[in-house]
Order: C-alpha cells, then structure tokens, then sequence
C-alpha cells in the first residue's frame, strides 16, 4: 500500500431475535489470532463494496447467505488505533438479525472451528479473559449492536 492508501475491513454481527450473537471460533492453524473469539469479518477484496464484501465473508466463514437489503451499516470508522497504532483501515460494521441454524459444513473456507450464540454479558466475558479478539473492543460501546 502507498502512503495514504486505506485497506477497507469489515466486521459482521449477526443477532438473534433473544439478542444473542454469532460468535465463531478462528481455526487453530489461522495465522493470526488461532482459537480465539471473533465475529464474521475480513477484508474487502478489488471490485467489492463494503456490503459485498460482508456477504461473502459471511458466506465463507460460517455458511450464511444474507439478502442485500437485510444488513445495516451501524458503525464506520477511518484510521482506528489498536494497541496504541493507527491502522491504516476503514473499518464497517454491519448487524444482521437471523434465527435460524447455523452449520459450518456451508462455510466456504475452514477458517471457523465453531460457531456459538453469546450474550453481550457472555462476549464481555471472553473479552475480560482474553479470548475475544482485542480489536472488537468497540463493540461494547457502539450504538446500534
């Protein structure tokens, strides 16, 4: 990347109608982060939108297809500071509702060891034990999620 440039990342939290989420376990052989907590997400690739690029994710990771329409873009953020650094990334965060089952045989890729539906208290938990990845600190502040 050039000086200036920005790598678009998207976040994706999928709520239940109890107002539990889908929270997925990273594979023990990802390079980054093996075995813990996180939500859908990942990078936008050439030719996507923000919102293409959270479908496929979804997609891949934990073997949901959403409908276009039925996402919502509830928090954007350009240059977010993790441990003290300022990323060169824009990061969306999108919400989808969903009640229905999940199975990982649909998943597209094995990036996921396991998906589980958490409370916000839960997801503290992991978060306070470290087990969440530390870069969704922001989901506990953020209006909308």
């Amino acid at each position: 990347m050039m000086k200036g440039d920005y790598h678009l990342v998207v976040h994706i939290w999928i709520r239940n109608r109890n107002g539990e989420y889908l929270i997925s376990q990273r594979s023990a052989d990802r390079p980054t982060f093996p075995l813990m907590w996180e939500c859908v997400g990942g990078s936008v690739i050439k030719g996507e939108d923000s919102l293409t690029g959270a479908l496929r994710e979804t997609k891949e990771e934990v073997g949901l297809t959403f409908s276009p329409d039925a996402g919502k873009l509830v928090y954007s953020v350009v240059g977010r500071v993790v441990n003290g650094v300022k990323s060169a990334d824009i990061l969306d965060v999108w919400l989808f509702e969903y009640d229905g089952a999940v199975s990982l045989e649909q998943a597209t890729t094995k990036e996921v060891a396991q998906v589980c539906w958490m409370t916000k208290k839960e997801i503290r938990e992991l978060y306070d034990t470290g087990k969440l990845v530390h870069t969704l600190k922001y989901f506990f502040t953020t209006e909308g999620l």
